[in-house]
């Protein structure tokens, strides 16, 4: 073997990542959202990048895929509620509108407000009265502030936990005494549906208590969330769907994206300075400009691309809901495109299709497959998640039934072969609590 230092030539083939390469990567992985917050501060940053006023493209789904131009007033008049928002009086000023501080000395005006102050965004007091007090507020005073705050509407502000928060409520209401007595003193037992126990320590049947549980399902467990209300997130959809006479048309969205153009004059005109360093800066950021358009645009026709294969897949789901969704993966799409399943991945990730049945995460049309016997094929996922929330609906709710007897029906009534862990996922997942909690006495 020669072991001899010195200078060889070798010629390798490998993949390398280029900065064009990987600026594509990361627009095409953005959300609508992402995408306008990345230009603006490129906009700040390339003096030779302005905006332009985007426009809104129909497909056809056939092959000819022809388009149609959207006027902005179809746009807005289709596609877009206006945002309005309305302001919410704070909470601090809704509780002091209710007192008259002028009865109160100004020691239990301090405690009054400190309570105020320590409310969290629920209007539960979290913090332990001794830890309030101070040289000039003593644990008297904050006691007797906090009886006046909890007689205050909403009722339940200024609860320690949420025993007592529906407490207050029912002792507001004062409409049903043995709901007062079980919120006070048997809690636990209620809540964890330890009903029978309860029925006979107390003398009352188990009708009294699902009336007592209906009752406290009015509650409101959040009683100044009203007050905290966070301003509404809205959904920018990347591609529309649309159902017109029988035929489906695609069309691509950038409804809230600004389109990116450069200021030629501006370019030239400083491309001829006699400075090298600034020639060189705006050759720079007029490369810049090329490598975003370009990203840009096949991050639109590589979601569109996306978004027509599933629509050719999935017709039945476009044309009748989301329950008519067929088992289809990321790979499958990714081998009918003829591109990575990474790419879809990164193509689906953050966006949203504007259907004839509402605003969907593009990841929802993915699937995995489950045997069905009776359906003659694999059904999805949804499917699955969808008959197992209809069976459960229609269940008699004395005698609720369990994640087994959920197994059993679903296979016996639609072939529908699930474990039962799987039958609790999906339950959980549905937001459905488990069979001793759906139970009903009445």
């Amino acid at each position: 073997m020669n072991m001899k230092a010195g200078l060889f030539q070798q010629q390798t083939l490998k993949m390398a990542m280029t900065q064009e390469l990987t600026q594509s990567i990361a627009l095409l992985q953005y959300s609508t959202q992402e995408l306008s917050a990345f230009l603006e501060n490129k906009m700040m940053e390339n003096p030779l990048l302005s905006v332009d006023e985007p426009s809104s493209t129909i497909f056809h789904l056939g092959m000819d895929r022809k388009k149609r131009k959207r006027t902005k007033k179809d746009y807005d008049s289709d596609y877009w509620i206006e945002q309005a928002s309305e302001d919410h009086p704070s909470l601090e000023a809704h509780l002091l509108s209710q007192v008259n501080l002028q009865k109160l000395t100004k020691e239990e005006q301090r405690a009054f407000n400190l309570l105020i102050q320590n409310l969290d965004e629920n209007g539960y007091l979290r913090v332990q009265l001794d830890d309030l007090c101070t040289p000039s507020i003593t644990f008297d005073a904050l006691q007797n502030s906090l009886e006046l705050l909890q007689q205050l509407e909403p009722h339940g502000v200024g609860a320690r936990n949420l025993q007592e928060c529906l407490w207050i409520q029912a002792y507001a209401d004062a409409r049903e005494p043995l709901a007062e007595m079980i919120l006070q003193n048997y809690f636990l037992e209620f809540a964890n549906k330890r009903w029978k126990e309860l029925s006979k320590q107390l003398g009352v049947s188990l009708q009294d208590i699902q009336r007592v549980f209906d009752y406290i399902q009015t509650f409101n467990p959040r009683p100044a969330s009203y007050f905290h209300q966070e301003k509404s997130t809205y959904i920018v959809p990347d591609v529309i769907v649309e159902v017109r006479d029988g035929q489906i048309f695609i069309g691509d969205l950038d409804g809230n994206t600004p389109k990116l153009s450069v200021d030629k004059q501006y370019f030239h005109r400083m491309k001829q300075h006699q400075d090298k360093q600034v020639k060189q800066f705006v050759q720079e950021k007029w490369q810049e400009y090329q490598w975003i358009s370009r990203g840009i645009q096949q991050r639109k026709e590589t979601i569109l691309r996306v978004m027509r294969c599933i629509v050719e897949k999935q017709p039945k789901c476009f044309y009748h809901g989301l329950e008519y969704v067929q088992p289809m993966t990321m790979k499958d799409v990714a081998d009918e495109l003829e591109i990575h399943e990474s790419t879809v991945s990164r193509a689906v990730k953050g966006k949203y299709v504007q259907t004839p049945f509402g605003t969907i995460d593009m990841r929802t049309f993915f699937s995995t497959s489950l045997s069905s016997t009776d359906y003659g094929k694999d059904i999805s996922g949804l499917q699955a998640k969808n008959l197992l929330a209809a069976a459960i609906k229609q269940e008699n709710k004395k005698k609720p039934l369990s994640d087994q007897d959920l197994v059993e029906l679903l296979q016996k009534e639609h072939g529908l072969v699930l474990a039962r862990r799987t039958v609790g996922k999906y339950r959980e997942q549905l937001g459905i609590p488990s069979s001793s909690k759906r139970k009903r006495f009445d």
